[in-house]
């Protein structure tokens, strides 16, 4: 049986399939460079023979193929799909996609092997080489050209809360990438100010590029598949700009405690706490995927979840007295991966569902790995934040206790890490899944000039303009 489509996907199916296999790829190496860094936590000589393993160097890969090579990939896959689709006509300048796609991914390996030579910058989310910034920032400005294209030339005068978000996160990764190439790389800023600017751009790559492509997935798919018109959509418009203006101020919170002027981190308390407004807003009007049906919703729930649940734990890491034990702790691991994997991940996940049967025309291969990776999806998460959690409680009360040595510390902490180690593994068997699926279920397509079983679903947003 076919799945619903719109006559638009065939035109644009091309640059969005290769996008989501590459993402997917990348995925799939980031969870065995993350399996071989997990390893290395609780036997610390493993593979400790070649300086390119190292942990250091090791953890520098997984997050850079983490971070550019999966989510990239597949948040701007499916924010050119939603905005096409929105727009009512097939994405133009596709052959701007093609040569984005290619050279994006090419930077990206550029920057591993970078990596593996020793050139990373040591900055969080900002592994990658000097040398490749200029390579990602123009083949990202050539992949957002069919986004803005669609934006700009839509047929409904009204817009949406998917469109705003993703023309944010087309427009802006740029702007904040090329800031910081010039104040840390090619003109460099001294002393205090780097960890300021770094801090900056780790924030600012979360709250105005990661995040807007996730939640123009989730504004997009929850309400196809409630059914329903988003609840207090009126409101929608003020939590977006409130992303937009507060995001990039919060990065102060990771500078607590450090030679900084003391206003900054200031300024990152009031800016997280303003922040929850518009976290309060996204839970308003996404929370009907709890309660619908289907793999793409139960995915986007937890995503959005997380998302809620990360933000509150910003906030309330963000003041001194509760960082001053927090801080060079797993707890900042943990935040990380409940941020970028339970937040970002799942819901990319849900979207990847949803998109690829209308994109293609076809239904997944097999239901059975679809139900593997999304079991493997929720046990290994749940493995992986507990165990990060216990790990961060055992070291933070060793670390308090000046009697306790970081022997003693870290021989307390390597059963919770070894549960971190299993859920890694756990994780990396469910994103093989998908893998396999994907690429079995992608590799032709329906001819759409046949008719649909399914009628289009209605555009069930409502403007908020």
């Amino acid at each position: 049986m076919k799945a619903e489509y719109s006559p638009i996907d065939r035109a644009s199916s091309v640059p969005l399939i290769l996008l989501l296999r590459s993402g997917v790829a990348w995925l799939a190496l980031s969870g065995v460079l993350g399996l071989v860094a997990a390893a290395q936590l609780i036997s610390p000589h493993f593979l400790d023979s070649w300086s390119f393993t190292t942990y250091g160097r090791v953890t520098a890969l997984a997050e850079t193929s983490f971070v550019y090579g999966w989510l990239a990939n597949a948040g701007v896959a499916l924010a050119l799909w939603s905005l096409g689709r929105l727009s009512g006509e097939p994405l133009r300048g596709q052959g701007w996609a093609l040569g984005g796609w290619l050279f994006w991914n090419l930077g990206v390996l550029a920057a591993l092997v970078g990596i593996v030579h020793g050139d990373s910058t040591g900055f969080t989310l900002l592994g990658l080489p000097r040398y490749v910034h200029l390579v990602l920032l123009f083949s990202y400005a050539a992949l957002a050209v069919p986004g803005i294209l669609a934006w700009s030339g839509r047929q409904r005068k009204i817009s949406y809360a998917s469109q705003w978000y993703a023309v944010a996160a087309l427009f802006l990764f740029p702007w904040i990438l090329s800031v910081v190439h010039v104040t840390l790389f090619a003109w460099p800023a001294r002393g205090v100010l780097q960890p300021i600017i770094a801090g900056w751009y780790a924030q600012c790559a979360w709250t105005l590029w990661i995040a807007p492509l996730v939640l123009s997935v989730a504004y997009f798919v929850v309400p196809k598949e409630t059914g329903k018109v988003l609840p207090s959509y009126e409101f929608a418009s003020l939590g977006f700009w409130t992303l937009i203006f507060v995001g990039g101020l919060t990065g102060g919170r990771h500078l607590i405690g450090g030679p900084v002027p003391a206003w900054i981190p200031a300024l990152a308390v009031v800016s997280c706490a303003l922040l929850l407004f518009h976290t309060f807003i996204v839970f308003l009007n996404l929370r009907g995927a709890v309660f619908a049906r289907g793999v793409a919703s139960r995915l986007i729930s937890i995503g959005l979840a997380a998302y809620i649940l990360g933000a509150l734990v910003d906030a309330v890491t963000s003041f001194h007295s509760v960082a001053e034990h927090t801080q060079f702790t797993y707890f900042d691991t943990l935040q990380q991966q409940l941020a970028l994997y339970a937040g970002a991940s799942t819901v990319l996940f849900g979207g990847i569902y949803f998109a690829l049967p209308r994109i293609t025309g076809n239904l997944w291969t097999s239901a059975g790995l679809v139900r593997a990776h999304v079991g493997a999806t929720v046990v290994g998460l749940l493995l992986l934040l507990i165990s990060l959690g216990g790990a961060y409680y055992v070291q933070s009360q060793g670390l308090l206790d000046a009697k306790v040595s970081f022997a003693t510390i870290t021989a307390q902490t390597r059963p919770w890490l070894l549960g971190a180690f299993y859920a890694q593994a756990i994780l990396l068997v469910g994103n093989i899944a998908l893998l396999v699926n994907l690429l079995a279920s992608a590799c032709w397509i329906t001819d759409f000039s046949a008719p649909a079983t399914f009628n289009p679903a209605p555009a069930l947003e409502t403007s908020a303009t």
